[in-house]
């Protein structure tokens, strides 16, 4: 069983909502990974980071990705840092893995204030860039295909990702 899409990109990159629309558009299952880690933990992401820690959270999200990535043959969304572990990195070698490229004034747009983003609590444009900075060429490597998501609405992402998956499928794929 492997996953026909992961969707990688930083916080507001629209990994949940484009992951459930192309999933939609693909008649295949979802699996958001920051959603498996709140039903592992019982409680929501901003709060297993100010209870638990960021290392409890990076635990529960490295298993939440290798137990969705395993048992996943549908669309897969990881969270944004997700992708800075390594042994996640090795799982997600091979796979069909879509980075949702966003630049630095659309997510900041997009991710607002929001007190879900427990990254972010504090002087989010200057974390949200510093994690931009760090994150951004993990999310080119692994990359197969690589889609830009700034003003475009997530149904017409999702679409370009349908279509681009065809074209891997049939190795005409890529960037």
């Amino acid at each position: 069983m492997s996953p026909v899409a992961v969707l990688i990109g930083p916080p507001g990159a629209g990994k949940s909502t484009v992951g459930a629309l192309l999933a939609q558009r693909l008649a295949v299952a979802f699996t958001d990974t920051d959603a498996q880690v709140e039903a592992d933990a019982g409680k929501p992401v901003s709060d297993i980071f100010i209870e638990d820690g960021e290392p409890a959270f990076r635990a529960l999200e490295r298993a939440a990705v290798a137990r969705a990535l395993a048992g996943s043959d549908g669309v897969v969304a990881v969270g944004g840092g997700a992708v800075l572990d390594p042994r996640t990195q090795e799982l997600l070698a091979g796979l069909p893995v879509v980075y949702l490229e966003t630049g630095f004034a659309e997510a900041a747009a997009r991710v607002g204030l929001s007190q879900a983003r427990p990254l972010l609590l504090r002087n989010p444009r200057a974390t949200l860039k510093a994690l931009l900075d760090q994150r951004l060429p993990v999310y080119r490597r692994l990359a197969r295909i690589t889609v830009p998501t700034d003003g475009r609405a997530p149904q017409e992402v999702a679409a370009e990702i349908a279509g681009r998956l065809a074209g891997l499928a049939g190795g005409a794929g890529g960037r």
